[in-house]
C-alpha cells in the first residue's frame, strides 16, 4: 500500500499536468482524467466517493477547483489536499502571467485568434465529456437517469436557477423515488 506522502506526489505530478489542460471549463472539464487516475488507475477512491467530492464542491460556494482539494483530502488526507489544490492552481497560473505578458507585447496576432477559435469547441467538447462520466456513475437507476435528462432539458429551455433544480433533485432523493 502506497503512503500518504506517496500518494500525496503522485495526485500532484498528476494534476499539475492535468491543470495545463484546464481550458474555457476550468478544472471541471478535466473530471473524467482524475476520475480514470483516482478511481479505475490507483483506487484510492470509489466511483460514489469521486462523485460525491464533486458534488459536494460544485454546490458549495466558492471556487470549482475544489473538487480536486476534496479528492486529495480522501486520497492522502490533508497531505493530498494541499498537493492538489497546488497542483490545481498553481501551474496555470503561472502559464496565464507568462502569456498575459507575452500577449500585451503583441496584440492582434494572428496565431492568438487561430488559438481561441480552436480551444472555444475543445472546452465545450471536455465539458460535455465532464458531463457524460459523471453520469455514467450517478445515474445507477432509471429514475436518476430521467431525473438528469429532466436536468438538461428543463436547463437548456427555461430560464430557471439551478439551485431550484438542486432543491427539487433532493426532494425527490429523500422520498426515496431515486
Amino acid at each position: 500500500m502506497d503512503s500518504q506522502e506517496s500518494i500525496a506526489g503522485t495526485l500532484f505530478l498528476h494534476f499539475a499536468m492535468l491543470s495545463m489542460m484546464a481550458i474555457g471549463g476550468g478544472v471541471i472539464s478535466l473530471a473524467p482524467d482524475m476520475q480514470r487516475f483516482v478511481v479505475d488507475a490507483h483506487h484510492w477512491l470509489s466511483n460514489e466517493n469521486f462523485v460525491a467530492a464533486f458534488t459536494i464542491a460544485q454546490v458549495s460556494p466558492g471556487p470549482n477547483f475544489l473538487f480536486a482539494t476534496l479528492v486529495g483530502l480522501q486520497a492522502a488526507g490533508w497531505l493530498g489536499a494541499l498537493a492538489a489544490t497546488v497542483a490545481i492552481v498553481i501551474p496555470p497560473a503561472i502559464l496565464t502571467v507568462v502569456v498575459l505578458r507575452a500577449s500585451t507585447r503583441r496584440s492582434g496576432n494572428r496565431y492568438g485568434r487561430m488559438l481561441k477559435a480552436a480551444l472555444a469547441p475543445l472546452s465545450v467538447g471536455m465539458i460535455l465529456a465532464t458531463a457524460w462520466s459523471l453520469a455514467r456513475v450517478a445515474d445507477s437507476s432509471w429514475g436518476a437517469a430521467v431525473l438528469t435528462a429532466a436536468t438538461v432539458v428543463i436547463l437548456l429551455t427555461r430560464k430557471i436557477n439551478p439551485l431550484w433544480l438542486i432543491a427539487a433533485g433532493a426532494l425527490i432523493g429523500m422520498t426515496g423515488w431515486i
